[in-house]
């Protein structure tokens, strides 16, 4: 079900998953658009409580208006979250039965061009989802950066395989002043990749992976989503259950990984009758491999192409 223009990714899955009923508490890491936070509240009426939260301001003030016909079943709070627990506890919310987290940016980070995320028309290079946070954007993290660091960040964040080129010439481009926003620098990247980009990425503009390692590392996404998995099951009740769509590989292999450790956490030797370690795991996991998206959805929503749902429950 979308909200005004957004469109959430997996949401039967994800009320599925989060095995959501009347009553239950639950909390969305994300709110982003609010689609998948509207359909929790709708399956868990008539007295299903959500918290919605988000590091983005706007995405608060955005959702408050069409999710105010829930009245004080939804509780919104700006915040990122690999502070969950503190949020939350600072609501009075825990625990939940349930915590949603759709990982990325929003259609609607997309769609402004003056956050400076997109490169179809022309922005800041700003790429900060709060733009209340005291953090470097874009422009300040890629001046700060050396061509190696670069490189790096960019081959290590967006997986590219042209990162060095792309690193070199742009920071030739800066230090003749020739980027001053997100245009300037698809054009760069463009330029710099040419005619030689692996036939496998083709689809996709040249100067995605960059924009895309920009924003990761401008955000610290994936410290925040290690901070979020090292802490989350505090939030749980017995029973209740964690839900994360990942868009990148990265994300989603730090997802199966938390996941298995919490629940498998014994240290033993191979071969020992028994477990004298004395780790209990604290998960179970919900799903082997991660759900994807149909191809109904895929018609809908292109954008969900790459999106994986992992699934575990508190024990």
């Amino acid at each position: 079900m979308a909200l005004g223009r957004h469109i959430p990714v997996l949401v039967d899955e994800v009320v599925d998953a989060l095995q959501v009923a009347p009553g239950g508490r639950y909390c969305d890491g994300t709110i982003g658009g609010g689609g998948h936070a509207r359909c929790i509240l709708q399956h868990s009426a008539p007295d299903g409580v959500l918290v919605g939260l988000d590091r983005d301001p706007d995405a608060i003030r955005r959702v408050a208006g069409p999710l105010s016909a829930f009245r004080d079943r939804v509780r919104l709070c700006h915040g990122n979250f690999a502070e969950v627990v503190a949020l939350l506890t600072k609501l009075g919310m825990i625990p939940v039965d349930g915590v949603l987290l759709d990982l990325g940016v929003s259609s609607f980070h997309f769609d402004q061009p003056e956050r400076g995320f997109s490169f179809s028309n022309d922005g800041p290079l700003d790429m900060r989802m709060d733009p209340t946070e005291s953090i470097p954007d874009a422009a300040q993290l890629i001046a700060q950066l050396s061509e190696q660091e670069l490189s790096r960040l960019i081959h290590e964040y967006g997986e590219e395989p042209s990162s060095r080129r792309i690193a070199r010439a742009i920071k030739q481009a800066q230090d003749q002043g020739q980027i001053r926003g997100t245009s300037d620098l698809a054009r760069v990247v463009s330029v710099a990749v040419g005619g030689r980009a692996p036939r496998r990425y083709s689809k996709i503009h040249p100067a995605t992976r960059t924009f895309m390692a920009l924003r990761m590392a401008v955000n610290d996404e994936l410290g925040s989503l290690r901070r979020f998995l090292e802490t989350f099951t505090e939030t749980l009740r017995p029973g209740g259950r964690v839900a994360v769509i990942a868009f990148h590989s990265l994300e989603d292999r730090a997802v199966k990984q938390a996941f298995a450790q919490l629940a498998n956490p014994c240290t033993c030797p191979p071969g020992l009758p028994y477990c004298c370690c004395g780790r209990q795991p604290v998960l179970s996991l919900v799903t082997r491999r991660p759900l994807r998206p149909g191809v109904a959805e895929l018609s809908v929503n292109p954008r969900s192409r790459s999106a994986r749902l992992r699934v575990a429950e508190r024990l």
